[in-house]
Protein backbone atom coordinates (compact mmCIF):
# COMPACT_ATOMS: atom_id res chain seq x y z
CA UNK A 1 0.00 0.00 0.00
CA UNK A 2 2.83 2.40 0.91
CA UNK A 3 6.45 1.75 -0.06
CA UNK A 4 9.29 3.77 1.47
CA UNK A 5 12.59 3.50 -0.37
CA UNK A 6 15.88 4.91 0.90
CA UNK A 7 14.57 8.17 2.31
CA UNK A 8 16.87 10.62 4.06
CA UNK A 9 15.92 13.62 6.20
CA UNK A 10 18.20 16.14 7.89
CA UNK A 11 17.56 19.21 10.04
CA UNK A 12 20.20 21.95 10.06
CA UNK A 13 22.65 19.51 8.54
CA UNK A 14 22.07 16.89 11.22
CA UNK A 15 20.74 13.54 9.90
CA UNK A 16 17.37 12.54 11.35
CA UNK A 17 16.45 9.62 9.07
CA UNK A 18 19.14 7.81 7.10
CA UNK A 19 18.46 5.45 4.18
CA UNK A 20 15.12 4.31 5.62
CA UNK A 21 13.17 1.66 3.69
CA UNK A 22 10.07 -0.40 4.54
CA UNK A 23 6.62 -1.29 3.21
CA UNK A 24 3.22 -0.84 4.85
CA UNK A 25 0.92 -3.63 3.64
CA UNK A 26 -2.82 -4.07 4.02
CA UNK A 27 -2.73 -6.22 7.15
CA UNK A 28 0.15 -4.47 8.90
CA UNK A 29 -0.57 -2.96 12.31
CA UNK A 30 2.65 -1.16 13.07
CA UNK A 31 3.89 0.43 16.28
CA UNK A 32 6.39 3.16 15.41
CA UNK A 33 8.69 3.56 18.40
CA UNK A 34 11.84 5.44 19.36
CA UNK A 35 13.09 8.11 21.73
CA UNK A 36 11.60 11.61 21.70
CA UNK A 37 13.03 13.47 18.73
CA UNK A 38 13.94 10.27 16.88
CA UNK A 39 11.80 11.27 13.88
CA UNK A 40 8.55 9.38 14.43
CA UNK A 41 6.19 12.30 13.77
CA UNK A 42 8.35 13.43 10.85
CA UNK A 43 8.09 9.98 9.28
CA UNK A 44 4.28 9.99 9.59
CA UNK A 45 4.13 13.40 7.88
CA UNK A 46 6.28 12.06 5.05
CA UNK A 47 4.06 9.01 4.62
CA UNK A 48 0.91 11.12 4.33
CA UNK A 49 2.59 13.65 2.03
CA UNK A 50 2.63 16.66 4.37
CA UNK A 51 6.44 16.76 4.32
CA UNK A 52 8.99 15.80 1.72
CA UNK A 53 12.11 13.75 2.40
CA UNK A 54 15.44 15.22 1.33
CA UNK A 55 15.93 12.20 -0.91
CA UNK A 56 14.37 8.80 -1.54
CA UNK A 57 10.95 7.72 -2.71
CA UNK A 58 7.56 7.25 -1.03
CA UNK A 59 5.22 5.32 -3.36
CA UNK A 60 1.52 5.03 -2.57
CA UNK A 61 -0.93 2.76 -4.35
CA UNK A 62 -3.24 4.53 -6.75
CA UNK A 63 -6.50 5.77 -5.16
CA UNK A 64 -5.32 4.81 -1.66
CA UNK A 65 -6.94 6.76 1.17
CA UNK A 66 -4.91 7.72 4.24
CA UNK A 67 -6.33 8.95 7.54
CA UNK A 68 -3.81 10.99 9.52
CA UNK A 69 -4.18 12.21 13.11
CA UNK A 70 -1.30 14.50 14.15
CA UNK A 71 -0.58 15.34 17.76
CA UNK A 72 -1.84 18.88 17.22
CA UNK A 73 -4.28 20.19 14.66
CA UNK A 74 -6.65 23.09 14.11
CA UNK A 75 -10.23 22.13 14.93
CA UNK A 76 -13.31 23.93 13.61
CA UNK A 77 -15.50 25.86 16.08
CA UNK A 78 -18.27 26.82 13.68
CA UNK A 79 -21.03 24.27 14.31
CA UNK A 80 -22.44 21.67 16.66
CA UNK A 81 -20.66 18.48 17.64
CA UNK A 82 -22.95 16.32 15.53
CA UNK A 83 -22.68 18.61 12.48
CA UNK A 84 -18.90 18.76 12.68
CA UNK A 85 -18.61 14.98 12.97
CA UNK A 86 -20.87 14.43 9.96
CA UNK A 87 -18.32 16.31 7.86
CA UNK A 88 -16.55 12.97 7.73
CA UNK A 89 -19.09 12.05 5.05
CA UNK A 90 -18.44 15.05 2.81
CA UNK A 91 -17.23 12.56 0.20
CA UNK A 92 -20.85 11.39 -0.17
CA UNK A 93 -21.68 14.71 -1.87
CA UNK A 94 -18.78 14.12 -4.24
CA UNK A 95 -20.13 10.64 -4.92
CA UNK A 96 -23.56 12.11 -5.77
CA UNK A 97 -21.89 14.49 -8.22
CA UNK A 98 -20.01 11.63 -9.87
CA UNK A 99 -23.22 9.62 -10.27
CA UNK A 100 -25.00 12.59 -11.88
CA UNK A 101 -22.13 13.12 -14.32
CA UNK A 102 -22.10 9.44 -15.33
CA UNK A 103 -25.88 9.43 -15.80
CA UNK A 104 -25.68 12.53 -17.99
CA UNK A 105 -22.94 10.99 -20.12
CA UNK A 106 -24.91 7.76 -20.55
CA UNK A 107 -28.06 9.65 -21.58
CA UNK A 108 -26.15 11.49 -24.31
CA UNK A 109 -24.68 8.36 -25.89
CA UNK A 110 -26.16 5.94 -28.41
CA UNK A 111 -23.26 3.48 -28.80
CA UNK A 112 -25.04 0.95 -26.61
CA UNK A 113 -22.79 -1.99 -27.47
CA UNK A 114 -19.43 -0.24 -27.26
CA UNK A 115 -16.88 -1.02 -24.55
CA UNK A 116 -17.01 2.58 -23.38
CA UNK A 117 -20.78 2.44 -22.89
CA UNK A 118 -20.57 -0.84 -20.97
CA UNK A 119 -17.78 0.62 -18.82
CA UNK A 120 -20.01 3.57 -17.93
CA UNK A 121 -22.84 1.22 -16.97
CA UNK A 122 -20.54 -0.82 -14.74
CA UNK A 123 -19.11 2.33 -13.19
CA UNK A 124 -22.58 3.70 -12.51
CA UNK A 125 -23.56 0.42 -10.86
CA UNK A 126 -20.48 0.49 -8.62
CA UNK A 127 -21.00 4.11 -7.60
CA UNK A 128 -24.72 3.57 -6.96
CA UNK A 129 -24.09 0.51 -4.81
CA UNK A 130 -21.51 2.42 -2.79
CA UNK A 131 -23.85 5.38 -2.41
CA UNK A 132 -26.67 3.18 -1.13
CA UNK A 133 -24.58 2.26 1.89
CA UNK A 134 -24.53 5.92 2.96
CA UNK A 135 -28.22 6.46 3.62
CA UNK A 136 -29.10 8.96 6.37
CA UNK A 137 -29.97 6.22 8.86
CA UNK A 138 -26.58 4.52 8.45
CA UNK A 139 -24.68 7.82 8.72
CA UNK A 140 -26.57 8.96 11.82
CA UNK A 141 -26.09 5.57 13.46
CA UNK A 142 -22.38 5.43 12.66
CA UNK A 143 -21.79 8.97 13.95
CA UNK A 144 -23.70 8.32 17.18
CA UNK A 145 -21.88 5.06 17.82
CA UNK A 146 -18.48 6.67 17.18
CA UNK A 147 -19.10 9.66 19.45
CA UNK A 148 -20.44 7.53 22.29
CA UNK A 149 -17.50 5.17 21.95
CA UNK A 150 -15.06 8.07 22.27
CA UNK A 151 -16.69 9.27 25.49
CA UNK A 152 -19.26 11.87 24.41
CA UNK A 153 -22.82 11.81 25.73
CA UNK A 154 -25.98 12.30 23.70
CA UNK A 155 -26.63 15.57 25.49
CA UNK A 156 -23.34 16.83 23.96
CA UNK A 157 -24.44 16.32 20.36
CA UNK A 158 -26.15 19.73 19.98
CA UNK A 159 -23.40 21.66 21.77
CA UNK A 160 -21.04 23.87 19.80
CA UNK A 161 -17.58 22.46 19.38
CA UNK A 162 -16.27 25.76 20.78
CA UNK A 163 -17.60 24.69 24.19
CA UNK A 164 -15.25 21.69 24.37
CA UNK A 165 -11.64 21.69 25.55
CA UNK A 166 -8.79 21.04 23.15
CA UNK A 167 -8.60 17.41 24.21
CA UNK A 168 -12.28 16.81 23.49
CA UNK A 169 -12.01 18.59 20.14
CA UNK A 170 -9.19 16.22 19.23
CA UNK A 171 -11.62 13.38 19.91
CA UNK A 172 -13.93 14.95 17.30
CA UNK A 173 -11.14 14.88 14.73
CA UNK A 174 -10.32 11.28 15.61
CA UNK A 175 -14.00 10.38 15.19
CA UNK A 176 -14.09 11.99 11.72
CA UNK A 177 -10.96 10.17 10.60
CA UNK A 178 -12.22 6.79 11.80
CA UNK A 179 -15.65 7.33 10.17
CA UNK A 180 -14.00 7.89 6.79
CA UNK A 181 -12.71 4.28 6.86
CA UNK A 182 -9.39 5.03 5.14
CA UNK A 183 -7.22 2.29 3.70
CA UNK A 184 -4.38 3.26 6.04
CA UNK A 185 -4.54 4.95 9.44
CA UNK A 186 -1.58 7.00 10.70
CA UNK A 187 -2.18 7.94 14.33
CA UNK A 188 0.23 10.11 16.32
CA UNK A 189 -0.47 9.69 20.06
CA UNK A 190 -4.22 8.98 19.64
CA UNK A 191 -4.73 8.10 23.32
CA UNK A 192 -3.31 11.34 24.73
CA UNK A 193 -6.76 12.78 25.41
CA UNK A 194 -8.71 9.58 26.03
CA UNK A 195 -9.84 8.01 29.30
CA UNK A 196 -9.51 4.29 30.02
CA UNK A 197 -12.97 3.40 28.71
CA UNK A 198 -12.41 5.29 25.45
CA UNK A 199 -8.98 3.70 24.97
CA UNK A 200 -10.49 0.25 25.40
CA UNK A 201 -13.22 1.11 22.89
CA UNK A 202 -10.62 2.41 20.41
CA UNK A 203 -8.59 -0.79 20.80
CA UNK A 204 -11.64 -2.88 19.92
CA UNK A 205 -12.48 -0.65 16.98
CA UNK A 206 -8.97 -0.81 15.52
CA UNK A 207 -8.80 -4.58 15.92
CA UNK A 208 -12.12 -5.01 14.11
CA UNK A 209 -11.31 -2.86 11.07
CA UNK A 210 -9.44 -3.93 7.96
CA UNK A 211 -6.61 -1.98 6.37
CA UNK A 212 -3.18 -0.80 7.44
CA UNK A 213 -2.30 0.96 10.68
CA UNK A 214 0.77 2.80 11.94
CA UNK A 215 0.58 4.28 15.41
CA UNK A 216 2.89 6.30 17.64
CA UNK A 217 2.00 6.10 21.32
CA UNK A 218 3.62 6.21 24.74
CA UNK A 219 0.81 3.93 25.96
CA UNK A 220 2.64 0.61 25.87
CA UNK A 221 -0.42 -1.47 26.72
CA UNK A 222 -2.37 0.16 23.89
CA UNK A 223 0.22 -0.44 21.17
CA UNK A 224 0.83 -3.94 22.49
CA UNK A 225 -2.87 -4.74 22.07
CA UNK A 226 -3.41 -3.26 18.60
CA UNK A 227 -0.18 -3.97 16.70
CA UNK A 228 1.53 -7.00 15.17
CA UNK A 229 4.71 -5.33 13.94
CA UNK A 230 7.16 -2.86 15.49
CA UNK A 231 9.45 -0.43 13.68
CA UNK A 232 12.04 1.23 15.88
CA UNK A 233 13.88 4.41 14.88
CA UNK A 234 17.30 4.62 16.50
CA UNK A 235 20.00 7.10 15.52
CA UNK A 236 18.36 7.66 12.13
CA UNK A 237 18.10 3.98 11.20
CA UNK A 238 15.16 1.62 11.55
CA UNK A 239 14.91 -1.88 12.96
CA UNK A 240 11.87 -3.76 11.72
CA UNK A 241 10.40 -6.50 13.92
CA UNK A 242 7.43 -8.60 12.76
CA UNK A 243 6.10 -8.87 16.31
CA UNK A 244 4.05 -6.82 18.75
CA UNK A 245 5.57 -4.46 21.28
CA UNK A 246 6.09 -6.92 24.14
CA UNK A 247 7.97 -9.37 21.93
CA UNK A 248 9.89 -6.47 20.40
CA UNK A 249 11.22 -5.51 23.85
CA UNK A 250 12.62 -9.03 24.27
CA UNK A 251 14.18 -9.12 20.81
CA UNK A 252 15.60 -5.63 21.19
CA UNK A 253 17.26 -6.61 24.46
CA UNK A 254 18.86 -9.56 22.69
CA UNK A 255 20.01 -7.34 19.82
CA UNK A 256 21.57 -4.77 22.13
CA UNK A 257 23.34 -7.52 24.07
CA UNK A 258 24.72 -8.97 20.83
CA UNK A 259 25.93 -5.54 19.79
CA UNK A 260 27.58 -5.03 23.17
CA UNK A 261 29.41 -8.36 22.97
CA UNK A 262 30.50 -7.64 19.41
CA UNK A 263 31.88 -4.26 20.47
CA UNK A 264 33.72 -5.79 23.44
CA UNK A 265 35.21 -8.49 21.19
CA UNK A 266 36.30 -5.84 18.73
CA UNK A 267 37.96 -3.80 21.47
CA UNK A 268 39.71 -6.91 22.80
CA UNK A 269 40.98 -7.73 19.32
CA UNK A 270 42.31 -4.19 18.90
CA UNK A 271 44.05 -4.36 22.27
CA UNK A 272 45.56 -7.78 21.55
CA UNK A 273 46.78 -6.55 18.17
CA UNK A 274 48.39 -3.46 19.71
CA UNK A 275 50.14 -5.57 22.34
CA UNK A 276 51.41 -7.99 19.70
CA UNK A 277 52.83 -5.16 17.63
Amino acid sequence: MISVQNINVSFSGVPLLSDVSFVVSNNDRIALVGKNGAGKSTLLKILVGEQEADSGVVARERDITIGYLPQQMKVSDECSLIEETKKAFAHVNELDSQIRNIENEISNRSDYESDEYLHLLNLLSQKTDLRSSFNPENIDGAVEKMLLGLGFERKDFARSTSEFSGGWRMRVELAKILLQSPDVLLLDEPTNHLDIESIQWLESFLLSRSGGLMVVSHDRAFIDNVTNRTIEIELGHIYDYRVNYSKFIELRRERVEQQRRAWENQQKLIKDTEEFI
